[in-house]
């Protein structure tokens, strides 16, 4: 099928491209999984049936079910434009989609169906994204995006050092699984805000060239890397912890600098790039905070939240606003609507890292950044749910 085949502009596209359902369900998921947790919160429930613990239910679901969500859209999109080979879609596509519901929706139905069933329906969905977005890549010799299929594969054994826990397998893989987690999908943020925040700006302002040094670029990714390994092989209570918060130091020092080099006052007029780079500012927060963790004696959960509240929940937010207008041939431009959305989002990492700082303040803060967001995420699905569903707007297939 060519990839630009002309079809007929009426009717239901949901699935005519990976960025429609997996965007309009991870806005969905956001919105309902922050909601159950809060209810979670207020009733003071601890206990999950299948994950054993409701924050371990809550960590899960936030990277593996509305994160990577995010993360399958735009890649089964983007891979489509990088190779010119058509990704999945139609019934293999709404396929794929429906493990990925199954995955959220198992779980609460332990009591009738068995466990091993409930990780691996759960633990299909990112092989079955790889191979997705394999297929094209190596079909087109476009081996520089292979990195994208490593990652999802390692993302696949975070997700299986979490299951095998649960199956009582193991007995202390589940943190590492979801800390692996998150860091991969830092990863991703920074391999991908990389290529498409500056490009996004400079086409948004026309004259403006980001600046990007060589150097920078060609360490980013190598001490991502080093990060997460020095955190996940090099134990809390040894000495040699302390090279996990330097290279944490140093990676949010390198980022402030990556990040500066993109901004021009300019982008503030412009909602969908100003968006990205205040999620993208959540990254080195992230890392100093970590850093400072052990000096400052801060929890390591506000450097957690700075990337998972802060800069994923921005990010996505930013990039699904972004991409869906533009395949789906709309204008670049946003309503008041979702421009509070972006600003609600921003305010909700904010609080979710300071507020828990305050003596006696914890739970309020959870509650009030919980609040923003599900409002955030609402703003985001009432003008965005036509979009995702309807056809392009050029009658073009996609």
């Amino acid at each position: 099928m060519q990839i630009q085949e002309p079809r007929d502009p009426k009717g239901f596209a949901l699935f005519n491209l990976g960025f429609r359902p997996f965007f309009l369900l991870s806005a969905a998921s956001a919105l309902v999984l922050m909601l159950i947790w809060l209810m979670m919160l207020g009733k003071g429930d601890s206990a999950h049936n299948y994950y054993l613990l409701n924050q371990y239910w809550h960590g899960h679901e936030m990277l593996f079910g509305y994160a990577i969500a995010v993360i399958a859209g735009f890649l089964l999109t983007a891979v489509r434009n990088w190779t010119s080979i058509q990704t999945p879609y139609g019934a293999t596509l709404a396929g794929i989609t429906a493990v990925w519901f199954l995955g959220r929706i198992l779980p609460f139905f332990s009591a009738v169906v068995p466990d091993y069933v409930i990780a691996a329906a759960d633990l299909a969905f990112l092989p079955l994204v790889a191979l997705g977005i394999g297929l094209p890549i190596v079909r087109s010799g476009n081996y520089r995006n292979l990195v994208f299929i490593v990652i999802l594969l390692a993302m696949t054994v975070a997700n299986l050092l979490v299951h095998l826990q649960l199956l009582g397998y193991t007995e202390n893989t589940l943190a590492a699984g979801l800390q692996m987690s998150l860091a991969l999908i830092v990863t991703v943020m920074v391999v991908m805000g990389g290529r498409v925040i500056p490009f996004f700006t400079e086409r948004a302002l026309g004259v403006f060239q980001a600046k990007k040094y060589d150097w920078l670029e060609k360490s980013v990714i190598p001490l991502a890397f080093g990060w997460l390994f020095a955190d996940l092989l090099i134990p809390q209570e040894s000495a040699l912890q302390s090279i996990t918060y330097l290279l944490a130091g140093i990676n949010g020092i390198v980022h402030l600098i990556r990040v500066a080099g993109w901004f021009h006052p300019r982008m503030l007029r412009n909602p969908l790039i100003w968006v990205l780079h205040v999620a993208y500012l959540f990254i080195p927060l992230g890392f100093i905070l970590f850093a400072l963790s052990d000096l400052l004696n801060i929890s390591i959960y506000l450097s957690t939240h700075a990337f998972a509240a802060g800069a994923i929940g921005s990010m996505t937010l930013g990039m699904m606003a972004r991409v869906s207008l533009g395949h789906t041939a709309r204008q670049l431009k946003v309503s008041k609507l979702v421009v509070a959305s972006f600003l609600l989002m921003a305010v909700a990492g904010v609080i979710r890292i300071l507020l828990p700082m305050i003596p006696g303040m914890y739970m309020m803060g959870l509650h009030i950044s919980g609040g923003l967001w599900i409002i955030s995420w609402a703003l985001f699905l009432v003008p965005y749910t036509p979009i995702l569903i309807r056809p392009r707007m050029d009658g073009q297939f996609g």
